[in-house]
């Protein structure tokens, strides 16, 4: 067998508590037939001992079932029939895992809450950080609250993550609070445009720190205040004092933030009207440069664009007309 085929049955049956020789017994059973010990161990490449030890187990699982008569013949469980067994299996340990979860906390209560050493947990290596970031998302089920600023630890322009989180079932509210300078990553702006069109509710302000808190519950902020080194570590913070004051301090910073709306098509839409796309990011304090690199325009363009908008809003800076725009709502919709 190929090693990019065994790399495949590795993800089919793994993530149910089937190891890789015991799938490779099943589903050389699935494609033999009813089988005795020698010929499974042929099909398999294994030896008729290995598969006679693996038994008791495959059939614990439910994958396959022995012939009446003699030799011993195996037959494996219809594959429709032995998933819905290993995830009933599954659910049912997943729900014994929660109450002993439930009990665990109680026991903590009882002792007086956690120790400081349980309330922070430190995490290096960017990559590490990345996971440990999807992992709390992942596993959000109400709110996640999201101060957006650069560098990301996670690669914004991976499509497979974005329409698993499009898709993903129960996803809970996300309240982003997006930093100017978030714009500056090439692909943020249509990153974001993707999030706010799939339910997002985001906002321009003040970030003073990278942020995520899922659920109120668990948050993630860089261990280092060095931006060059902000995605290199992070700080996991647990329910504590400390998890209460970071949540009381987006939602200070999301009452002081302006809505951020933006078209789904962007500029293309209407040409011949305001550049709403153009005001939300001046009222995100985007430099023109940035304002450029994000809608695919030149910065020649985006200067003359501004221009016209001063003149038409009576700003008397860029800033300016980015603040009247969004003090006067006319931010796009």
């Amino acid at each position: 067998m190929r090693k990019g085929d065994m790399a495949q049955q590795r993800r089919l049956l793994e993530g149910l508590g089937v190891t890789v020789a015991e799938e490779n017994a099943y589903r050389a059973l699935l494609r033999h037939g009813p089988a005795t010990l020698s010929e499974l161990a042929t099909e398999t490449g294994s030896s008729a001992a290995a598969i006679r030890r693996m038994l008791p187990r495959l059939e614990d699982l439910g994958l396959i079932s022995r012939v009446a008569g003699r030799p011993l013949r195996l037959v494996a469980t219809p594959p429709n029939i032995a998933i819905d067994i290993l995830v009933a299996r599954r659910q049912e340990e997943l729900t014994h895992s929660r109450a002993a979860a439930a009990l665990l906390a109680t026991e903590v209560a009882d002792r007086g809450g956690p120790h400081p050493e349980e309330v922070l947990e430190v995490v290096t290596g960017r990559d590490a950080v990345a996971r440990r970031y999807l992992q709390l998302e992942r596993n959000a089920t109400r709110e996640m609250l999201v101060l957006v600023h650069p560098p990301y630890a996670v690669d914004i322009s991976d499509d497979r993550e974005n329409r698993r989180r499009a898709a993903r079932q129960g996803a809970p509210v996300t309240r982003g609070i997006y930093s100017p300078l978030a714009f500056e990553q090439p692909g943020m702006l249509a990153h974001t445009r993707r999030a706010i069109a799939d339910g997002e509710q985001a906002r321009l302000g003040q970030v003073p720190v990278k942020l995520a808190v899922a659920d109120a519950r668990t948050a993630i902020l860089p261990l280092v205040s060095d931006e060059d080194r902000a995605v290199e570590s992070a700080l996991v913070v647990h329910p504590s004092a400390l998890l209460d004051a970071l949540v009381g301090l987006f939602e200070t910073l999301w009452r002081a933030a302006v809505p951020l709306r933006l078209t789904p098509e962007g500029l293309e839409q209407d040409r011949q009207g305001p550049d709403e796309e153009v005001l939300a990011l001046l009222a995100a304090g985007m430099k023109d440069d940035a304002i450029a690199r994000q809608l695919g325009l030149s910065p020649r363009t985006v200067q003359r664009r501004v221009q016209v908008l001063c003149e038409q809003l009576g700003a008397r800076t860029r800033f300016h007309a980015g603040f009247l725009a969004a003090h006067h709502d006319l931010l796009p919709e």
